[in-house]
């Protein structure tokens, strides 16, 4: 990438957590081994450093529209531990795309850890896409751990879609989502998951409608293989005239454990909760069809779980 000290380790996790290839338009914060390498703000979107703890403030003017801001993380040092603190303060009006995710190469014997607290303010009639992708690799004995925590607070008819994915490397990871809606507002969450080995993952997704007219669709889908462990536990309280709804759908294979605990709370008589859920093994039916076609079992497998996760 021109501009920017990167070896070929760093870049090859810059396209998998943001899909970036050169130094990206517009407004961007890159953070490697602890430390932010390239950092620039646009006309319309600031990034200034925290004074009083590790992370960036990112403002956003009201009216943006078209425009995006990259802060991707890379590691590639084992034994790092860092936690860093980001919060976006959108204005109102605007139409922004935001991409974040960590990615970690690990090629030694100590843990390397990444925690990313993401807090996002979204002013009245905004509307954000947020991309978090988190990827791991590396053959060292230490693990690749991510907790990342991201917290919304969405003012009137604002609406904000998040696209949160992991599907390969990460040994643990604890995520916790919370989000409080107000009047109007709208919350879109697409989460696609992955866990092989022994890596074990554990989603929290709580949220609040406290506005007439507010929603939610959340929706999971996950793969769990080997002797790897997921936990999925979806929340939404409805406390105003709203609509909620969750979904979680895992495929579960070998010796793999998945664990769905949803939970719906209406404290308004006008609340409309749905909560749906499927945890299964890969019907027999299907592996035959695609086999017939030529493919081997493992082929076939790779093809289903490919387009599950999509």
């Amino acid at each position: 990438m021109a501009d920017i000290k990167l070896d070929e380790i760093q870049k090859r996790l810059l396209t998998e957590v943001a899909d970036l290839h050169s130094v990206p338009e517009g407004a961007y914060n890159i953070r490697s081994n602890s430390k932010a390498i390239a950092r620039q703000s646009s006309a319309n979107i600031e990034i200034v450093p925290k004074e009083d703890k590790d992370g960036i403030d990112i403002k956003i003017k009201a009216g943006t529209k078209n425009e995006s801001v990259h802060i991707p993380v890379v590691m590639n040092e084992s034994g790092i531990k860092e936690k860093v603190y980001n919060d976006f303060y959108v204005g109102e009006d605007c139409d922004v795309v935001i991409v974040a995710g960590c990615g970690i190469d690990n090629c030694g014997p100590k843990d390397s850890e990444h925690d990313g607290i993401h807090r996002f303010f979204v002013g009245k009639n905004s509307k954000v896409k947020y991309v978090e992708k988190h990827y791991g690799s590396g053959d060292g004995e230490g693990k690749r751990i991510l907790n990342p925590v991201t917290e919304v607070y969405a003012e009137e008819n604002s609406t904000i879609e998040m696209e949160m994915v992991q599907i390969k490397g990460v040994d643990d990871t604890d995520r916790k989502t919370v989000a409080e809606l107000a009047e109007g507002a709208k919350m879109f969450v697409r989460e696609r998951l992955m866990t092989h080995g022994k890596q074990q993952a554990l989603s929290i997704y709580d949220v609040k409608l406290n506005g007439d007219d507010s929603s939610a669709d959340v929706v999971s889908r996950s793969v769990a293989r080997d002797e790897s462990f997921q936990k999925l536990d979806l929340r939404v309280d409805g406390n105003a005239k709203c609509s909620g709804h969750t979904e979680c759908d895992s495929i579960i294979m070998d010796k793999a454990r998945v664990l769905a605990v949803p939970a719906l709370e209406a404290n308004n008589v006008d609340a409309m909760l749905v909560h749906e859920a499927a945890i299964g093994k890969i019907a027999g039916d299907q592996l035959i069809k695609l086999m017939t076609l030529g493919l081997t079992e493992q082929e076939a497998e790779e093809q289903i779980i490919n387009g599950f996760l999509k």
